[in-house]
């Protein structure tokens, strides 16, 4: 299949004791396929999966793919280290409900392209579903360039990208022209940074990763609808308010400022991350919740 439309990163609720809230966490999976979401994401950045321990990533993992199954949404898994052995063997260990594999750009140690390249190809061999590569070099510290992300995309078994590479760069513009002219429909483009969604499905991206989905899914969904019927006009209202929204919702470290959102809308038990997160201010969580309203009214 080709990767489109909605794909949300959900939180991992905790409950007051500290547990993993399996309960609360299949709840905003119902509700955010309900609300127009095309799959989940299950141990996406925003999950907090390095906090968890292997047998919490399994029952995460479990229960949004059961979810998944259940609506015949698609189902993505966040895998992958800076570690290329230790990433193609976790593949062993994957859900087998799993449409797609995120797979991060090797962090931290900051490879060559060369080496980042040769790093997909070793995991591609060991993976049963496609990858998508997430590329986020404000996190990862390596940055790619269109020639490096034009030869990952013609590996067998990349199905997409996350792109998150801090805005609207050359590189998006170039990418986006040189898949639809090389490989049109073969491989996707998913917005990874979600002040820019808009942007850049008007160039013509397939879809969107969106953090802010998990508080707004019903105007992400509205957003992807517009743009694909050609409601110009209205997509770019409808993505200046979730602009607005996703940046109140970022001026915390993600997920801090989600969480305090979702607990104060009575969506999940508690606002709790795990350090070394700290949670968010009462003041970052009143003004997200303030604008959440007002996108529901564009």
């Amino acid at each position: 299949m080709q990767l489109t439309g909605l794909h949300v990163p959900l939180v991992t609720p905790f409950a007051a004791d500290g547990t993993v809230d399996l309960a609360s966490l299949e709840r905003l999976a119902h509700e955010s396929l309900a609300d127009g979401a095309d799959g989940l994401v299950a141990l996406g950045t925003t999950g907090e999966p390095a906090t968890l321990t292997p047998a919490e990533r399994a029952a995460v993992t479990d229960r949004i793919g059961g979810v998944c199954a259940e609506h015949r949404a698609v189902f993505t898994v966040g895998a992958g280290s800076n570690a290329t052995a230790d990433t193609a063997a976790a593949f062993g260990r994957i859900d087998s409900r799993a449409d797609f594999a995120l797979v991060v750009v090797p962090y931290y140690t900051r490879p060559s392209e060369a080496g980042v390249i040769e790093h997909y190809r070793r995991v591609v061999a060991a993976s049963p579903v496609p990858l998508i590569v997430y590329d986020v070099p404000q996190r990862t510290g390596r940055t790619l360039s269109l020639e490096t992300l034009l030869e990952l995309a013609a590996i067998d078994g990349v199905g997409g990208f996350k792109h998150a590479a801090g805005g609207v760069t050359e590189t998006t513009v170039r990418l986006l022209a040189a898949l639809t002219t090389a490989s049109p429909g073969a491989v996707s483009v998913l917005a990874g940074d979600d002040p820019f969604v808009g942007a850049v499905l008007a160039l013509g991206g397939h879809g969107a990763i969106s953090a802010t989905a998990n508080v707004a899914a019903g105007e992400f969904a509205r957003l992807l609808a517009a743009w694909r019927e050609h409601r110009i006009e209205q997509a770019r209202v409808i993505g200046g308010a979730l602009c607005d929204l996703s940046a109140a919702l970022f001026a915390e470290p993600n997920p801090t400022v989600i969480k305090g959102v979702l607990a104060a809308q009575g969506r999940i038990a508690t606002p709790a991350v795990r350090l070394p997160l700290l949670p968010a201010s009462a003041s970052a969580v009143a003004a997200a919740s303030a604008l959440v309203p007002s996108v529901g009214a564009v």
